[in-house]
């Protein structure tokens, strides 16, 4: 007797290109793997009230997998069909700041030497706590600022020298982690990949393992849901087809 528990494990391998740094991605932290192979059948009545005879006409095969660990390898290998490149691009929150008290009231956040884009200031304390300020060109009354997008340096007008604030931006750095700029794609453009799902349990004593791979599939939904007290599980959803020599893939269990 042959049973199954848990989510097993499953891997892509983008196979319509190869090259450096194209190789298999694990799903990691899966939480389930649906597969579904679905037909549409034609029935032949007569006279009778059942059918005569059922055939099978155009058959699906689809895919979901849910899973929590983040890899930017699975969205640009298998999804976007685009490599990523080493560096990230990520946000400073509610960074803590001052004004200073004399000319030219500028701050320059932590981050300035990676500086990508301002995402507004708030105060932090005082009379005005929590109300936001306003970008401008140049400030020249309570609650305005600029910033310089090419240094990271905010600055600020007289009216609020020595306020408190808080300033969220984005910044790049370059030494780690995956970037993916997602580019606009000609219609068409179908990134290919194997998809190879297991799992196993000893059942009496007999280890046992159920195998399926599908040889190509091709990505047709990725969602990143987030909750207020979760973790964020994300869904990948794929359709399979047959490869080039017309094989859908190998199905193997111990029974």
């Amino acid at each position: 007797m042959q049973l199954a528990f848990g989510a097993g494990a499953l891997w892509g391998n983008r196979t319509d290109v190869t090259g450096s740094g194209i190789g298999p991605d694990q799903f990691g932290i899966l939480q389930d793997v649906q597969i579904d192979w679905d037909w549409q059948t034609k029935e032949l009545w007569g006279q009778f009230q059942f059918p005569v005879d059922i055939a099978r006409g155009q058959g699906k095969i689809t895919g979901k997998a849910k899973f929590a660990r983040i890899c930017g390898a699975i969205y640009g290998d298998l999804f976007f069909g685009q490599t990523p490149a080493t560096g990230q691009l990520t946000i400073s929150e509610n960074e803590a700041a001052s004004v200073p008290a004399t000319t030219p009231y500028a701050v320059t956040v932590a981050n300035a030497a990676i500086f990508s884009d301002d995402l507004g200031v708030f105060y932090a304390g005082g009379a005005n706590a929590g109300g936001r300020f306003t970008r401008v060109t140049t400030p020249s009354a309570a609650g305005q600022y600029s910033v310089n997008a090419s240094t990271g340096v905010y600055t600020f007008s007289a009216a609020d020298a020595s306020a408190v604030l808080q300033v969220s931006y984005l910044y790049a750095p370059t030494a780690s982690g995956r970037k993916l700029v997602v580019t606009n794609q000609l219609m068409g453009f179908t990134p290919t990949f194997k998809a190879s799902f297991y799992t196993q349990k000893s059942t009496l004593g007999v280890p046992a393992g159920l195998a399926l791979v599908l040889n190509a599939c091709t990505a047709t939904k990725l969602s990143l849901p987030t909750k207020t007290d979760d973790y964020e599980i994300q869904e990948f959803d794929f359709s399979a087809f047959a490869d080039a020599t017309g094989t859908i893939g190998t199905l193997s269990t111990l029974e």
